[in-house]
């Protein structure tokens, strides 16, 4: 999701892109109201801050090969991810290497955007690609609409006491250390994840817990966040006055270097299955991707 070059003496007052507007004026659409600044973490309502920044930058090395075919039709496919590989394009041109392009080679009579829905660089998994443009806007609005169902797979730190449960913190950007979210009580995006323990293992000597995670929100960086709180950065804490505030599983997602999980040689974050109705039939479909750890 080019503008064109500026015009040295724009048009006054043609209504269009190049219509000077008024200092302290803020854009607003039909669709979205008016735009809703982002709250300042130093506001009146109480930070505890466990990130800091700068985050270490990194260089792109994008795996060989794949990504490989789980399903196949002549308008869509579903390929399993693999960690390390950007799921869409970035802006400097060593990122242009990504899943999109790569399918894109593998299908080339593909038209439209392709990508109906995002994977972390670092997650591996189930995504599914339009190969036109019908099928994308079919897929990308069961997304928006939460038509899908999505399950994903997580190795966490610890042994986790609880079997499972509902996750509902509200999160948003961290405006002070990006790319991260927060925890934020008064101003956070309504986010939702349930959870369940597969099993509770040992991985090089340390507990681990194994849980299947199911979000029914699609916030950046969610499912990482929710189970890193409280060990996470959060804004509207009152202890002792709001303890029935919702908490995440306070065990981060092994390999997760952004949010304190233990050291491995990958986020262990997998998306392991991916139900959608067909664009075409309507009929319930789910694909699956094997467990990669």
């Amino acid at each position: 999701m080019p503008d064109p070059s500026a015009n040295p003496n724009p048009p006054q007052g043609d209504g269009g892109a190049n219509t000077p507007r008024k200092r302290g004026k803020k854009r607003w659409s039909k669709k979205r109201g008016k735009r809703k600044p982002m709250p300042k973490d130093n506001g009146p309502h109480p930070l505890r801050r466990v990130q800091f920044g700068p985050i270490p930058t990194f260089a792109y090395r994008p795996p060989p090969g794949g990504p490989r075919v789980i399903h196949e039709e002549e308008r869509f496919v579903v390929v399993d991810k693999p960690p390390g590989l950007l799921a869409v394009p970035g802006i400097a041109p060593e990122k242009h290497d990504c899943v999109r392009s790569r399918v894109a080679q593998m299908f080339p009579d593909a038209i439209g955007p392709m990508t109906c829905h995002r994977l972390d660089l670092s997650t591996s998994g189930v995504m599914i690609l339009a190969l036109d443009a019908d099928i994308h806007r079919n897929l990308s609005k069961q997304f928006e609409f939460r038509k899908t169902q999505k399950r994903y797979l997580a190795l966490v730190e610890g042994h986790l006491e609880s079997d499972g449960g509902t996750i509902t913190l509200p999160i948003r950007k961290d405006i002070e250390v990006r790319p991260l979210m927060l925890a934020d009580h008064v101003e956070g995006l309504a986010s939702e994840t349930r959870w369940r323990v597969l099993s509770r293992e040992t991985l090089g000597g340390r507990d681990v817990t194994r849980i299947e995670m199911e979000p029914h929100t699609g916030r950046t960086h969610q499912l990482r966040a929710h189970a890193a709180h409280p060990r996470l950065t959060t804004v509207g804490e009152m202890p002792g006055v709001d303890d029935d505030l919702p908490v995440g599983l306070g065990a981060p997602i092994v390999g997760d270097e952004l949010y304190g999980g233990l050291p491995a040689d990958r986020l262990m974050l997998h998306a392991s299955m991916l139900t959608i109705h067909h664009p075409v039939t309507g009929k319930r479909m789910t694909f699956k991707a094997w467990d990669p750890f």
